[in-house]
Formats: structure tokens, C-alpha cells, sequence
């Protein structure tokens, strides 16, 4: 098992028990890290907070990384609790839901800019917030899916913010290698998360999915939840800029 004893992680996007930034955090936590887990605002508080609570020596803090007074207050608390950072997980996306429903075409001005002022902004503005406490070097890691790199119907406007993010993910890698933090991305085949119910078609796409992936079946959340840890130690100290698939081979195939 990777061990994190001693080292200090964040962790963004817990909403409910399915989140992928859960699975993450339970395997940082049992790997050793010390963690503090966000959640978004006061409507998800109780939820998050509960599940967060439960496990040992976890902390949570509020954050809307819409709002950069917000990450400001959040690094503040952080550096007075922890004073160092070791890893950084980000696994946030959010599109308007109408977005993802009908054709691309009809995107609108409104929905395109929250799309990636969301889930794409959000990475550097976090990113940038840590590498005060990062002083011995870390590993930032984000979460994309292969949306982004050929069409899957309705995902739409986040699919070309997934884009956005794993170019982001390359060009922080660049300017944050010389402070040896590691920047990389998963791509997760699809999981029945609270953000994936809101894509339409989404039973099909994971009937599709087990039919054509080698080894024809979906992604377990715990099977990302594992890469996550491998990204966060020093078993991947050589890795970054880079996007990993935990899909179970789908984006392989070419039909």
C-alpha cells in the first residue's frame, strides 16, 4: 500500500457518498494523509459534512471556488492548521443542466462561461492558492473524462471544459515543475455520480461503455479512488502533465 503517513492533503468536490472525491479521500486517508475535504455552501453542508466527519482526524471546510475570496479564506485556514501541503485533489465540474441536454449548438454565452469558469478556472485559481504551502514539492491532481477528446452526445459544453482542463493541466505541469508539484488528470470511464445524473442518455452510455471496453465492464469508483492515492505518492514521482485512464480500456477501441 502507498504509504502517506506525514503528509497533508485537500480535497475538493465531496458532495455525497458516490462522489469520486470521496472514494479519493477514503483511500488518502487510509494510506496515511491528513485530510481537509471541501464542500461547495450551506445546501450541501449537512450531507457533506456527516460523510466527511466520519472519517478519523478529517476536516471540513466550506468553499465556493467560484469565488476567489473564498479560496483565499480556505488557504488562510489551511496554512494556520496544517502549515504544509502535499497533494491537492480537485474534482469539481459543473455545467447549467440544460446545457446538457439538448444539441451543442444551442450552448449559450451564460452556460459556456460557468462551465469553465467552474470546472476549468477553479483548477488554477486552487493551484495557485497551494504552492505557498507546497514547499517541499506535491501532487495536484484533477479529474476529466474522454469527452473530452471525441464527441459523447449531451455531455456538450463539458466536454470542450474537460478539454480546457487537461490543456490547463499540461501548462500548469510546466510552470509548476520547477517547484516540484506535479500536475496531472484522470480520465474515469462513467460512474453514477451526483453530477452525472444531470447528463442525459447517461444509463446508455455506460450500457455502451461495458459492451466495448476491453475488459467489458465499468470502472469501480474505488478502482479511481486508487489511482488517485498512486498520483498523490511518490510511486509517481516521475509523472506529470499527464492524463490517466481508469476506464477499463474503452478509449483504446476504435469501434
Amino acid at each position: 500500500m502507498m504509504n502517506l503517513e506525514g503528509r497533508n492533503a485537500v480535497v475538493f468536490g465531496v458532495a455525497n457518498k458516490r462522489s469520486i472525491a470521496w472514494s479519493i479521500a477514503q483511500g488518502l486517508h487510509h494510506a496515511g494523509a491528513k485530510l481537509a475535504i471541501t464542500y461547495q455552501n450551506e445546501r450541501l453542508e449537512q450531507e457533506a459534512k456527516d460523510l466527511i466527519l466520519s472519517l478519523p482526524g478529517a476536516e471540513a471546510f466550506m468553499c465556493d471556488v467560484s469565488k476567489d475570496e473564498e479560496i483565499d479564506r480556505l488557504f488562510g485556514q489551511l496554512k494556520q492548521r496544517y502549515g504544509k501541503l502535499h497533494a491537492l485533489v480537485h474534482s469539481v465540474a459543473f455545467a447549467p443542466a440544460e446545457e446538457l441536454k439538448g444539441e451543442f449548438v444551442n450552448t449559450t454565452r451564460e452556460g459556456f462561461r460557468v462551465a469553465h469558469d467552474i470546472s476549468v478556472y477553479s483548477l488554477i485559481a486552487v493551484s495557485r492558492a497551494a504552492v505557498p504551502l507546497m514547499e517541499d514539492g506535491g501532487s495536484i491532481l484533477t479529474m476529466t473524462y474522454y469527452g473530452a477528446e471525441k464527441v459523447v452526445p449531451h455531455y456538450n459544453v463539458m466536454g470542450v471544459a474537460k478539454a480546457a482542463l487537461e490543456c490547463t493541466v499540461r501548462y500548469l505541469a510546466y510552470d509548476l515543475g520547477k517547484k516540484k508539484i506535479r500536475v496531472n488528470a484522470i480520465s474515469a470511464g462513467p460512474i453514477k455520480t451526483l453530477a452525472a445524473r444531470g447528463i442525459a442518455g447517461f444509463g446508455d452510455m455506460q450500457k455502451s461503455h461495458a459492451e466495448r471496453a476491453p475488459l467489458q465492464r465499468n470502472v469501480d469508483v474505488n478502482e479511481v479512488g486508487a489511482t488517485g492515492v498512486f498520483l498523490a505518492s511518490d510511486a509517481s514521482s516521475g509523472i506529470t502533465g499527464e492524463v490517466i485512464y481508469v476506464d477499463c480500456g474503452y478509449n483504446i477501441m476504435g469501434f
